[in-house]
């Protein structure tokens, strides 16, 4: 629509301002401190959206500014602007913004979309003009008076007690510079030695006046002393706007400062609870700690050797059930009484049920206690019975040792004799009367195995009886067996190797007469190949032509074709070992692609960038293809239709290339359309990731399913995006009130931003709760972060939230 000048419907607060047309043609130095003071406040708001104007009349031409400047100040949501360059659709935008600032009550003064398209000055510090005086000042009340008086009447009860100020509108009553300073003095008298000023010396008080509100006061520079000293009658609307920015800060503090209470008082209860919980958890843990010390002495049945320690061992139990367990047992029944106190007073003060870390929960603790208790019993019958089995032992480990003695000086050098090579050089006759020897040696063998198994029989007893020296006796038992399987092996493979020799004897005249008989063929053979290769006929490959070389008369025809097929052998490996790097490339390419796109390591940011030299590495690799692409020409111009050297033809390439370029084309809008989804609304990276993943396992449940689908798909396309799905989850994680009202006190003291500083807490709460909240508090990481930056808000939830502080 077209807004026109109306002076009929022009509300009551815009009376003053109706001659807006005569008034700007008046006086140059009137616009100049108007495009400075309006520059400076449009500023002082669109910073929170992490953005600036450089030039009033250009900077909002194609409205999108403007459209942001709206939602900063009036915390709401305008139509989506328009995106394109052409004049339609700026134009189009500073009507949605034009509109807004109608709907809230405000009939525009002749000031048209076209005339802020095309930059006309008059009009665009007009329009902002209008937006001052209804964002600014409109909403101010003093005493019965509001707007413009309103502002008055303040900066007159403000400045009454300073005898040598006298506020009575706002042009030619602030040239001294002395009300405002008088302002700031009043509110913050530290920051101003106002005994010092002198009213005959009106820059130094601007100056000051205007250094200190910057420094300490968060008021940009609106105004430069020269200007106003240099002019008649400043510019009325700089000089009010300038001051509503004073009345704002200050009127503030107020708030502040009942914020703070607010805060305070939630964090009193919570540093209490929390101290309970400490306190729980202490006690929980030290009483855990000792019961798990314990359970492993009384589970510990592990025996002693000598009969002494045994008995010491009944002595520490009789101990431990008189004078340790006692006290255990009246602190578990005092953490049960703390634990139930404290949950009371969790409900009372409106927060979550206390959750004791993991596995310190009441039921955990009777569990472990449960099993101490199990330890216990039986432990004293063990020991008794303990002491009994030792004296059966020391008998079976005596007669152990004896029989493995006995057995180990008879095995003694036997593996050397097993061993030897003797028979290698031995004629048939010694070899025959080598084997005869060996047969005795067997039977000998034979005869000892019973002593071998008594001997494991005592060590199997030993075991199952608890032996303490079980491994010791296992060991020799061990060795004992494994040497017996030895000398068995040994025996056959020396029986083997006996009768091998013998039939070789045997059969080496045999093989002698063999190989006589079978010389006079092959040598036939050999001559008919020979002349075979005299035939010319034509090859085909490599190999072939490498078996003509034999020939002795080669002839050129030869020769020729043989260099045609080398030529060809080189361009085939030539594109073979090309492609077969070139293939998997591409492939990897494309795997890790897919990986960063599901695994969204860090912010959308990191991985756009990830993603970026990507993009580049893959450009980069461009000349690689095209270098194959002209070994590919040059085998199909040599009419080579195969290629043993590799799976990849050059079309099995070009697919994939195409396809990686797609792929990582695609990947990364994805990604930038994210980062514009979420700045649009505001959301946190761990909000996206959140969503992202719901959004990947996005549920189907029946009622709730259709309830969410009607909301993020009215039309009832069948289609879910991933941005509509972000409108509704930001929708659904609304919180509770409280929890509002705190991160709303939060917002106070940090100004209005989506962050709070070291600094701000520090100035604005008591010392203590001050640094609770700085050792908390995450570091905020929104696109309008700046170093040091905390995030209040997931604080205030966590205050009411089951989140571990």
């Amino acid at each position: 629509m077209d807004h026109h000048y109306d002076p009929q419907q022009t509300n009551d607060y815009m009376q003053p301002e109706e001659d807006w047309d005569r008034d700007l043609l008046l006086d140059p130095a009137w616009e100049k401190q108007q495009r400075k003071t309006f520059t400076a406040w449009c500023n002082s708001h669109l910073r929170k959206a992490g953005t600036q104007i450089e030039n009033i009349e250009e900077d909002f031409r194609d409205g999108l500014k403007l459209m942001l400047l709206l939602e900063v100040i009036s915390g709401e949501r305008l139509a989506k602007p328009e995106r394109g360059k052409m004049r339609v659709h700026k134009i189009s935008n500073v009507n949605k913004a034009l509109d807004f600032i109608a709907s809230k009550g405000v009939k525009l003064v002749s000031i048209g979309a076209e005339e802020i398209v095309d930059g006309n000055v008059k009009m665009t510090l007009g329009m902002i003009w209008t937006i001052i005086l209804r964002f600014a000042i409109q909403d101010i009340s003093v005493e019965e008076t509001s707007a413009k008086e309103g502002l008055l009447l303040w900066c007159q009860r403000k400045t009454a007690p300073y005898k040598n100020v006298n506020i009575q509108n706002f042009h030619i009553s602030w040239k001294d510079g002395l009300g405002f300073c008088a302002l700031i003095h009043r509110h913050r008298p530290e920051l101003i030695d106002y005994g010092k000023l002198r009213k005959d010396d009106p820059l130094t008080n601007l100056n000051t006046a205007f250094d200190v509100a910057e420094k300490y006061l968060d008021i940009p520079k609106m105004l430069d002393a020269e200007d106003i000293v240099g002019t008649a009658r400043p510019d009325e609307k700089a000089i009010m706007t300038y001051v509503s920015s004073f009345y704002h800060a200050f009127s503030g503090a107020q708030k502040a400062e009942t914020a703070a209470n607010r805060i305070c008082k939630v964090l009193a209860v919570n540093q209490e609870n929390e101290q309970l919980m400490e306190d729980y958890e202490k006690l929980a843990s030290d009483l855990l700690e000792w019961i798990r010390r314990t359970i492993p002495w009384l589970e510990n049945r592990a025996p002693e050797n000598t009969m002494q320690a045994m008995q010491q061992k009944l002595e520490d139990f009789r101990d431990y059930r008189r004078l340790h367990k006692p006290p255990k047992v009246q602190e578990k029944c005092q953490l049960e009484i703390n634990f139930n106190t404290l949950q009371t007073k969790l409900r009372l003060s409106n927060r979550p049920a206390f959750m004791p870390s993991e596995g310190k929960m009441v039921s955990d603790i009777n569990n472990a206690w449960g099993g101490l208790e199990q330890a216990e019993k039986g432990y004293e019958e063990w020991l008794l019975n303990e002491i009994r089995r030792l004296e059966r032992l020391d008998h079976l480990a005596e007669k152990f040792r004896q029989k493995a003695s006995i057995h180990e000086s008879w095995t003694d050098g036997k593996e050397a004799m097993l061993q030897q090579k003797d028979y290698e050089t031995a004629t048939l006759s010694e070899i025959k009367a080598l084997l005869k020897k060996h047969e005795a040696f067997e039977s000998d063998l034979a005869a000892h195995q019973d002593r071998v198994e008594q001997i494991a029989a005592i060590a199997q007893e030993l075991n199952e009886l608890d032996y303490y020296d079980s491994p010791s006796v296992n060991a020799r038992c061990q060795k004992i067996c494994d040497q017996w399987d030895n000398l068995g092996a040994l025996t056959q493979k020396r029986r083997e190797a006996l009768e091998r020799t013998e039939k070789l004897l045997e059969t080496i005249d045999q093989l002698y007469l063999e190989y006589a008989k079978r010389a006079a063929p092959f040598n036939n053979w050999m001559e008919g190949a020979m002349e075979d290769l005299q035939d010319t006929f034509i090859v085909h490959t490599i190999e072939e032509i490498q078996v003509r070389q034999l020939v002795p008369r080669r002839d050129q025809a030869l020769m020729e074709e043989h260099a045609r097929q080398q030529q060809n052998e080189r361009l085939r490996k030539q594109f073979g070992a090309q492609a077969n790097v070139i293939g998997p490339w591409i492939q990897t390419k494309m795997e890790e692609i897919g990986r960063i796109s599901i695994e969204m390591h860090g912010t959308l940011e990191d991985q756009l960038n990830h993603l970026r030299q990507y993009e580049k590495s893959i450009v980069n690799y461009k000349p690689k293809i095209d270098q194959l692409e002209g070994d590919h020409q040059q085998i199909q111009e040599a009419l080579i239709f195969d290629n043993k050297h590799t799976n990849y033809t050059m079309e099995h390439i070009r697919v994939g290339w195409e396809q990686l370029l797609t792929t990582i084309a695609r990947t990364i809008n994805e990604v930038e359309n994210q980062i514009l989804t979420r700045d649009a609304k505001g959301i946190s990276q761990e909000q996206m990731n959140e969503f992202r993943a719901s959004f990947n396992h996005f549920d189907r449940g029946e009622a709730e399913f259709a309830r969410i689908m009607s909301i993020v798909d009215p039309n009832r396309m069948g289609v879910v995006t991933f941005q509509a799905f972000i409108d509704f989850m930001s929708r659904e994680t609304a919180d509770t009130d409280t929890a509002d009202q705190v991160m709303a006190s939060f917002k106070i003291l940090a100004g209005d931003k989506n962050y709070i500083t070291v600094d701000e807490l520090r100035r604005e709460l008591p010392p203590d709760q001050a640094e609770y909240c700085i050792a908390r508090m995450a570091p905020y990481n929104g696109r309008d972060a700046v170093p040091g930056a905390l995030d209040y808000m997931s604080f205030s939830t966590a205050l009411y939230g089951e989140s571990d502080l």
